[in-house]
């Protein structure tokens, strides 16, 4: 629709309203939905389950709450035979249907994450966006739309902000405005309220699979090739440095989760994350997760307390979900002094730009280095950059696999082992190799990591 097209609709709006003339579209509750088109359910189905519920928390009251809280399907079988007797004694005729629905939203509540608990549990959706109690998105496939789901009002979702935080430690308030959490199942949680959200608190909640992506499922979905995949594969055992950069929500925790995979069984792995989300496979892996200030200001652990702390625990790898301030020198330090094979992420948008992001988060470190000193630093400890990216029509891929050489001057020298090419018959391109052997396999041979020339060869499509 042209510009002048939305103009004149727009004033035909204009008058409509002005003349006591509503669209259909927008009426109000008589035709069962609420101002702007969100569907609204029968006050009388909404008055009852408002009613079984208060009598649920009365009866069950310190089952749900209490210290006597009970665990698992214990607890769910009995929220379910108490709905069910109150559900019996209701007065109201209530049909089939709206006795099933009563009692999903109701355990949905006292059980779960209520309104967006179905859409948590719907496997399509990587991600669910709560932008004030009315509004819920989700992104479903890479792409973004808006759901029906919606929240009963402003303490509702205050509700459930508080009960996530809860359960891992974290509190929110208008004191701390922001809070980073997790779920039971690793999902990531961001959460803002008043008063730095001004149209309603904001609830982000970034998704993990039941079943963790392996390098079999980057395949499939094109995001690295079968050669790339066996390069990467040789690195992680060769004990090769490796840095993955991306933009957010790129899959940079996926792909390094993916690298993680890599590591031999008989290494004693160390992850240091904000929030625990890595989903490694191995039996030796010792979990860290860094801690806000408490409401006293105190008690705050950062994840270079975490990194300088893992140094001491005699590990094989170190793997940080993330750096994104000073951890940065001290990560440096311990792939240069015997931690070789560590793993990091980082937001940027190329290789280069990842360096230059990395020789920043040093300096904020609050060392008086010179620039040389850190890039020399830099040179030596991260062998490689993997770039993730994610395009317009919502799908992930790695766009450059590209070597550290080492120093030319003081410029830190690169060149690209992989590289991703566009091609309309091969789904938008994939990762070609430019033909470059990296300098580092020498350094691998003593792992016992061959890795054949072939694999390196440039080829066509």
């Amino acid at each position: 629709m042209s510009l002048s097209a939305r103009l004149a609709a727009a004033h035909k709006a204009q008058s409509q309203q002005a003349a006591g003339s509503t669209p259909p579209a927008d009426r109000g509750p008589g035709d069962g939905r609420r101002a702007g088109g969100r569907p609204q359910a029968p006050d009388q189905v909404n008055e009852v389950r408002l009613r079984i519920q208060r009598r649920l928390a009365d009866e069950l009251g310190p089952t749900l709450y209490g210290t006597d809280r009970a665990q698992g399907d214990d607890l769910d079988s009995r929220v379910r035979e108490s709905l069910n007797e109150l559900l019996a004694r209701e007065e109201t005729p209530l049909s089939g249907t709206d006795r099933a629905r009563i009692v999903r939203e109701v355990v949905d509540e006292v059980l779960g994450h209520g309104p967006i608990e179905s859409l948590l549990r719907d496997q399509s959706i990587t991600e669910v966006m709560v932008n004030g109690p009315h509004s819920v998105y989700v992104e479903r496939f890479g792409r973004i739309e808006r759901v029906a789901a919606e929240f009963d009002d402003e303490a509702h979702l205050r509700r459930i902000i508080d009960r996530i935080c809860s359960r891992v430690g974290r509190r929110v308030d208008e004191a701390s405005p922001m809070v980073d959490a997790r779920l039971p199942d690793g999902s990531r949680v961001n959460a803002i309220v008043t008063p730095i959200a001004l149209d309603g608190s904001t609830l982000t909640i970034r998704k993990f699979a039941a079943v963790p992506l392996t390098v079999g499922d980057l395949l499939s979905y094109g995001t690295l090739t079968r050669a790339a995949a066996e390069v990467l594969d040789g690195c992680v055992r060769g004990h090769r440095n490796i840095l993955v950069s991306g933009g957010t929500g790129s899959g940079k925790t996926t792909v390094l989760n993916v690298l993680s995979g890599f590591v031999p069984a008989d290494e004693r792995i160390v992850t240091i994350e904000d929030a625990a989300e890595l989903q490694l496979n191995q039996d030796h892996v010792v979990r860290l997760e860094s801690r806000p200030p408490n409401s006293e200001g105190r008690g705050t652990i950062t994840t270079r307390d975490l990194v300088r702390n893992a140094l001491r625990m005699r590990p094989d790898r170190i793997v940080v979900g993330e750096v994104r301030d000073s951890a940065a020198l001290d990560m440096l330090q311990a792939m240069n002094t015997g931690h070789d094979g560590s793993l990091t992420t980082l937001h940027a948008n190329s290789p280069r730009d990842a360096l230059s992001r990395l020789e920043t988060m040093v300096l904020m470190a609050g060392m008086d280095l010179p620039s040389r000193a850190i890039r020399d630093q830099i040179a030596s400890a991260v062998d490689l950059i993997l770039q993730v990216n994610r395009f317009k029509d919502g799908t992930r891929k790695i766009t450059h696999i590209t070597e550290v050489v080492g120093m030319e001057g003081d410029v830190i020298t690169l060149q690209d082992i992989f590289l991703h090419e566009y091609a309309p018959d091969a789904r938008g391109g994939a990762l070609r190799a430019t033909g470059i052997r990296p300098n580092f396999l020498d350094a691998m041979a003593p792992y016992g990591v061959v890795l054949p020339p072939t694999l390196f060869a440039g080829r066509g499509w």
